[in-house]
C-alpha cells in the first residue's frame, strides 16, 4: 500500500511539472508573438495616422492633397515645414542671433531634417506628416567637440 502511494505521488508530481512547463512555454510563445506583431509600432517613432496606407517608396504627394504649413520654433529659430498629405517639404529656416543653419532637407520625403548649430552645440530636428500635419518626430541636442 505504501509503495502504491509513493508511485501515485511521483506520477502526480511529474504531471504537475509537465503542466507547469507547458503553461510556461505557452505564455512565452504568446508573449513573443504579441511583441513581434505589435512591437514595431510601439518601438518606432515614425509616421503615424494616414501614413500607414501610403504605398512603400512613394514620396510624391497625392493629387489634390491639402497643403498644411507649420513652423517648428525653438532656441535656434524656426524651421518651416509643409505637408501635402503624407509627404513633407522643408520650406525654409530662420535662425536667431548666434545660430546658423548647418543643413536642411527640402524634400519631398516621408520626413525632413534640419540641423542648427551655435558655438559648441547643435540641434537636429526630424519632422514628418501625421494625418497631413507637420509633426516633430525627433529633436536631438548635441555638444560638439572643441576645435583646436
Amino acid at each position: 500500500m505504501g509503495e502504491v502511494r509513493v508511485r501515485w505521488w511521483r506520477r502526480r508530481s511529474v504531471g504537475f511539472a509537465v503542466a507547469w512547463v507547458g503553461a510556461a512555454a505557452l505564455a512565452v510563445t504568446i508573449g513573443v508573438l504579441t511583441v513581434s506583431s505589435v512591437g514595431a509600432s510601439i518601438r518606432g517613432q515614425g509616421p503615424l495616422g494616414n501614413d500607414v496606407v501610403r504605398p512603400e517608396g512613394s514620396s510624391r504627394p497625392e493629387p489634390g492633397a491639402t497643403r498644411i504649413r507649420d513652423e517648428i520654433e525653438d532656441v535656434f529659430g524656426t524651421f518651416v515645414v509643409e505637408c501635402r498629405g503624407v509627404v513633407a517639404y522643408g520650406i525654409a529656416t530662420e535662425t536667431r542671433d548666434g545660430w546658423r543653419t548647418v543643413s536642411y532637407e527640402p524634400g519631398p520625403d516621408d520626413d525632413v531634417d534640419a540641423v542648427f548649430a551655435k558655438q559648441g552645440s547643435s540641434i537636429e530636428l526630424e519632422v514628418y506628416c501625421n494625418q497631413g500635419r507637420p509633426t516633430l518626430g525627433d529633436r536631438e541636442s548635441k555638444t560638439l567637440p572643441d576645435e583646436d
